[in-house]
């Protein structure tokens, strides 16, 4: 993965055509070999989790070309690289197991290596569905987190200010119904994007986690069934 660090720590430092075209033998090196290191974690992935049927390579990257339309930002490339690895692929819709590596520096999300999993930008009727799920679980919710790597924190960024109407105000999980966004994730330094059994980490991290997947993978099934 150093390879790829360097290879992204260059181009956030270079970010436009003229060095991007001047560097593509680089760039081809850092994209193949880590979609050779996508490839590996998602077969690891696959032992323990039988949801992840067989996918391809575009099932689970990203293009480095970034979508500037509407974007104040033109810079023309994304300075990190990501897999994710969720039923159906992508483009599916449900939650996944996601990893980045990242070569700029910055608070932005983009910006930093990330161990994720979970979603983020739910549709409304999901994350509400969610909170039905919370609230009758009788504090299975709370015990899933419990069984998550230590290392792994819930995402409050976007977090509702209050407990939405329906809900209890005072119950031990009152806290995760103002969540919408479902996702607990891991900034990890240098040494753990580069350590060389990351595929062995990383998997132990997502098995850990696996139960939260799978709660909140199952709400979103739940909501595409009653929109039939």
């Amino acid at each position: 993965m150093e390879q790829v660090l360097d290879f992204l720590r260059e181009l956030s430092c270079n970010n436009e055509r003229t060095w991007f075209n001047a560097h593509k033998d680089q760039y081809k090196k850092a994209h193949d070999r880590f979609c050779a290191f996508a490839l590996e974690l998602l077969e690891s992935v696959r032992r323990f989790d039988s949801a992840i049927g067989p996918l391809t390579i575009k099932d689970i990257t990203y293009r480095i070309y970034r979508d500037i339309r509407f974007s104040s930002d033109k810079s023309p490339y994304k300075t990190h690289m990501g897999v994710i690895i969720c039923p159906g692929g992508k483009k599916s819709g449900y939650s996944g197991y996601y990893f980045q590596v990242s070569g700029a520096q910055s608070e932005s999300w983009t910006g930093s290596h990330m161990v994720a999993v979970g979603s983020y930008m739910l549709e409304p009727k999901v994350a509400a569905i969610i909170r039905e799920d919370i609230e009758n679980s009788g504090g299975e919710f709370r015990r899933i987190l419990s069984l998550a790597d230590s290392r792994f924190e819930i995402d409050w960024t976007d977090a509702l200010k209050r407990v939405p109407a329906g809900f209890p105000t005072d119950s031990l999980d009152s806290d995760y119904f103002r969540l919408k966004d479902f996702l607990i994730s891991y900034i990890p330094d240098d040494s753990f994007v580069t350590s060389p059994d990351l595929v062995p980490r990383l998997t132990e991290m997502f098995r850990t986690a696996k139960p939260f997947l799978d709660f909140v993978n199952r709400a979103i099934g739940w909501s595409r069934e009653e929109a039939r």
